[in-house]
């Protein structure tokens, strides 16, 4: 694992800088999607190129993991992250962090069999396994500080605003 130190120092630095310039912390992150091929999507956040697609049994050309997978990525990493980054905020030695995200599923839902079912996760937990020396105590202090601030549970636990803005276009001949 990384260094805690180095963790720690960095977490202080962008304590500071965000709490004498608050704007420096603020924004609205974008990341943008085309759909090639089918159902292959390309994924572009800053310098970040990822691939989404279905499985072959979906038409998809299994180019990369679907969406389902991404969503629970990025909730497992967001959270593992979180947990070693409170272990350094906090002083407590963590030598593994690994979090197992599970996600409930019903596809009569999706494929809109069922209308009384919703076509997302119906429920959502997740694991988390921590090797260290430290005592229960202080590992479940780092894990509930982290569950505290971090910001993908907090997505998935509050119900967000979410609009919806249509641009269509013709063809290019």
């Amino acid at each position: 694992m990384a260094d805690p130190a180095e963790i720690k120092r960095a977490f202080e630095r962008n304590v500071k800088a965000i709490t004498l310039r608050p704007s420096v912390g603020q924004g609205t992150a974008i990341t943008k999607v085309r759909v090639r091929n089918g159902l292959t999507c390309d994924i572009e956040d800053g310098g970040w190129k990822l691939v989404a697609d279905e499985d072959k049994s979906w038409a998809g050309h299994a180019e990369g993991p679907d969406p389902g997978v991404l969503g629970r990525a990025s909730l497992g990493s967001c959270l593992a992250i979180g947990y070693a980054l409170s272990a350094a905020k906090l002083g407590v030695p963590v030598t593994g962090i690994e979090v197992e995200v599970q996600a409930d599923y019903d596809a009569r839902g999706l494929l809109g069999i069922d209308d009384s079912i919703a076509p997302g996760w119906s429920a959502v937990r997740y694991v988390v396994s921590v090797e260290s020396p430290a005592s229960e105590a202080d590992v479940m202090r780092v894990l509930d500080d982290a569950d505290r601030y971090s910001s993908i549970l907090d997505a998935f636990r509050r119900p967000l605003s979410v609009e919806r803005e249509v641009r269509i276009t013709a063809p290019v001949k």
